[in-house]
Parts: structure tokens; C-alpha cells; sequence
């Protein structure tokens, strides 16, 4: 079932009527930090930005700390096109150094306007568009330094963060050498030391397989790294997990190789069938996927046995919270071949049960300022619950949801690419917090804009 985002916020306790949260949304939030928890309203109306770049709530104010287009300080070139998936670590001491910094994605393609600079040590392709970019920012919040982190790679969509530092990014296509000019295959992952990239340099982490990589959340007990896939056409992406021969390593480990698996709910071949939050299914299944480099055919498509695989359409978001992996499929289709229409689902995955749960369903908009549809990057929120880019028709938002089922509007992209008569605004992407929580970060996918957002978060 679905609901729009008003009965979203309003059904929390009810039973039989629409969305029943119950524990199910509270499964979200474990093991997050106890927080103030937020008036009804979230944090009240966005005020319109006379600036006309990023609308927020009173009390709150925005930081533009890169632009596309503008120098990268470390002189290699402009900003890159499309920022994309994004996370903050703690900073590090030393030259270039500061109190946050950032690893930013830029998915490019070969058409892009303003690609990633070739740099050297830190490219994997020359004809690869795509890539990273670095910031480090001081105690105050003031950037510091901004480079290169990895070039030469293609279509660099989400990710996430490691444990021990470090950053997964993912290229979210399956083109070969020869395709587009590249050199090299494409479809990896490749990760990326933000604080000193030459570290990490630009080696794809191929046995973590070869397909249209959305984003990553690492199992910080086991090391366990679960993987989505981005697959808009039927058939559908899968949702994998990685058996690392290092787990939790640091640096470099996941080069070691592993077991790529990928999940099998049995009897389901396609979760959009499924549109009750609540409803549970014990002990799943992970299949040995058999060829993860695609040799010839993509994972996909590959042959998981007479009981088949479980495909769901455009899976994105993904992130680690408690002792779950949580994951976002942002929309369902019947005319694009999916079992069933949604708007949006979060899924539970719990591996010390082996059991898979559907959290949420997000709606459509009944209201074309605030529509809550086709959530895609996600993180958890200081506040104790989460915050959601929003990526889909009409305006486009970060929205909130809070421990009670509440969701708000957090930020509005004031930013207009289309016209006057029939205005356009870009996606939302890489929201994350800092290390302290007292900072949202969050990239405007076009034009390319990196905010860091302050305010009164916990009151």
C-alpha cells in the first residue's frame, strides 16, 4: 500500500489504516543516539532564500563551499560537473588538513560539461569523465583545500563511508572498453583516502563485482559490505552483499578479493509485489553470484539456478544503522516492467536473523511545494532519525523523518534551471553530517553547489 506524504505523517500509530509504522519505523533508528526530539512540524516552514539558492527552516543558515565551475584551490582545474554521493570524516592533522573533510562524487559522463581533471597517480582511465573531488575544512568550518581525489572513472553515482576512513565510490554504469572512447572497463569500485588520495591511488576493487554500482554501508562488526544497484529497466538491480578475505583491514584490504553473493527472498522475484510496511521474511538467502567481473553476460541477467534471484528496480541508497543494513529502492514502475507501482520503500536487513523487513513506503505529493516520492541518498540525522534527498518531479527537497513517523521539509533547492513559465530544479544528493553533528552537508546535483548547512539541530 502506499500513502501520500501527509498520511505519512499522520498514520503512525494507525492500525489498518494506511501506513502502520508500529516498531517497524522504530527499527530505523536503532542504535542512534538519544536526541530532543522534534516539535510535530519538524522544524517549522521553509523560509524562501532572497539569494535564490537553498530555501531552510528559521534559524538555520547555509555556507556555499563549492561551486561547479569555480578553480579547484589546488590549481588542477575547475569543479566538476554533478555533484553526487558524498560523506564527511573526521580531519586530519597536517598540511591541508582541518576539522571536517568531504570525498564528493561527480557523475560524469562523457558528455559532461565540466569533467573530473586528469591528475596523476589518481587516474584509472584517461577517457573517464567521472570521479572524486576532496575538500578539508578548518574548525570553523572554512575550506581549506580542495583537490582531485580520483579520476578517470565513469559515472560516479553514491557510495559510502569505510569504518576505517575511507571512502567506496561506485560507478554506476557497465560500459567496456571500446564503449564511449574508454580504454578500460567500467562498473567498479574504487575506494578513496579524502585526506591523502595518493594513498588509495585508482584501483578497482573488482572482485566486489562489475555492475551499475549505486551505494554501499559496511557492517562494522563483520566487515561485511552490501552493495545496491541501480537497474531503471527490467530486468532489475540486486541487492549483494561482499564477503571480504580482509575484512575490516583499513586501507587497501578490500583488494584482498572476496565472495560476491547476491540476496534471494524466496518465492519474491520482485520486491515492488510486496507494499505492506511490516511485513517480514525470515531467513533469506545470499547466492554465490557467478561471474561478478560479467565476462559476457551482466549479473543480472546471470543464471542463479532454477529458483532464480530477487530483483528490485532502481535500488540506491544504502546505509548501516543499529545492527541492520538499511537500503532504498526510490521508485517501482508496472509500465517499466516491475511487479508493482511505488514511490519509494526502505528495507531492513538484519543479519544476525537473516531477515528482510519493508520499514517504510513513501507517497505521492499532494502538494507540489513538498512532494515526498523517490527518496534516493539517505543518512541518519543528529536528531535521531533521518534525512532523505529527494529525487524526483516538481521542487525538490531534503525531508526528515522523525523517530514518531513525522516527515518534514528540511532544505528546498531555490535554484531554478528550467524558466520562468516551466521552472526546473536539480536533485538533491550525498547529504551527510559531520562527525560532531552540527553540521549538514548536502550537494545540488545541477549546477553543482556543495552547502553546509548550521542551525539549532537538536532543539
Amino acid at each position: 500500500m502506499s500513502a501520500t506524504r501527509r498520511q505519512l505523517l499522520a498514520r503512525t500509530g494507525a492500525v489498518g489504516a494506511g501506513i502502520v509504522f508500529g516498531g517497524a519505523l522504530a527499527e530505523l533508528f536503532a542504535g542512534t543516539a538519544a536526541a530532543q526530539p522534534l516539535g510535530r512540524t519538524g522544524y517549522g516552514p521553509l523560509v524562501p532564500d532572497p539569494d535564490g539558492l537553498l530555501d531552510l527552516p528559521k534559524g538555520f543558515r547555509y555556507r556555499v563551499l563549492s561551486r561547479e565551475g569555480d578553480p579547484l584551490r589546488s590549481g588542477e582545474g575547475p569543479v566538476p560537473s554533478h555533484h553526487d554521493g558524498m560523506a564527511a570524516f573526521a580531519g586530519r592533522h597536517g598540511r591541508g588538513g582541518g576539522g571536517v573533510h568531504l570525498v564528493r562524487n561527480h557523475e560524469n559522463r562523457v558528455d559532461a560539461r565540466i569533467p573530473v581533471p586528469v591528475t596523476d597517480g589518481l587516474t584509472y582511465d584517461p577517457a573517464g569523465k567521472g570521479g572524486c573531488t576532496a575538500l578539508a575544512l578548518d574548525a570553523r568550518g572554512e575550506v581549506v583545500s580542495e583537490r582531485v581525489a580520483l579520476a578517470g572513472t565513469a559515472v560516479n553515482c553514491a557510495g559510502g563511508p569505510t569504518p576505517w576512513g575511507t571512502w567506496l565510490s561506485c560507478e554506476e554504469t557497465e560500459d567496456r572498453a571500446g564503449t564511449n572512447g574508454y580504454t578500460k572497463d567500467h562498473g567498479f569500485v574504487f575506494e578513496v583516502d579524502g585526506a591523502d588520495p595518493h594513498r588509495s591511488g585508482a584501483v578497482p576493487l573488482t572482485a566486489m563485482g562489475r555492475f551499475q554500482h549505486e551505494a554501499i554501508a559496511v557492517d562494522p562488526r563483520r566487515g561485511v559490505v552490501y552493495e545496491t544497484e541501480d537497474a531503471f529497466l527490467k530486468p532489475f538491480g540486486l541487492f549483494y552483499r561482499f564477503l571480504p578475505e580482509k575484512p575490516l583491514g583499513g586501507l587497501g584490504s578490500l583488494r584482498a578479493g572476496g565472495r560476491l553473493q547476491a540476496l534471494r527472498v524466496p518465492d519474491v522475484p520482485d520486491l515492488s509485489s510486496i507494499q505492506e510496511t511490516g511485513t517480514t521474511f525470515d531467513r533469506v538467502e545470499w547466492v554465490d553470484v557467478p561471474d561478478p567481473l560479467a565476462h559476457g553476460t551482466p549479473v543480472r541477467l546471470q543464471d542463479f539456478g532454477p529458483r532464480g534471484i530477487t530483483h528490485a528496480q532502481k535500488l540506491e541508497g544504502c546505509y548501516w544503522g543499529g545492527r541492520s543494513v538499511y537500503f532504498v529502492s526510490s521508485f517501482a514502475r508496472g509500465a517499466d516492467g516491475s511487479a508493482a507501482d511505488h514511490f519509494g520503500q526502505i528495507w531492513r536487513y538484519d543479519p544476525d536473523h537473516h531477515r528482510l523487513t519493508l520499514v517504510v513506503v513513501f507517497g505521492p505529493g499532494t502538494d507540489v511545494q513538498l512532494p515526498g516520492e523517490s527518496p534516493d541518498n539517505i543518512c541518519l540525522a543528529p536528531s535521531g532519525g533521518l534525512m532523505v534527498c529527494e529525487d524526483g518531479n516538481g521542487a525538490q527537497h531534503v525531508f526528515g523523518v522523525t523517530r514518531h513517523g513525522e516527515v518534514y521539509a528540511m532544505a528546498r533547492n531555490a535554484q531554478n534551471i528550467g524558466t520562468a513559465e516551466q521552472p526546473e530544479w536539480g536533485e538533491f544528493a550525498g547529504v551527510t553530517f559531520s562527525p560532531d553533528g552540527r553540521t549538514m552537508f548536502v550537494n545540488c546535483y545541477t549546477p553543482g553547489t556543495t552547502f553546509a548547512v548550521t542551525g539549532p539541530w537538536h532543539g
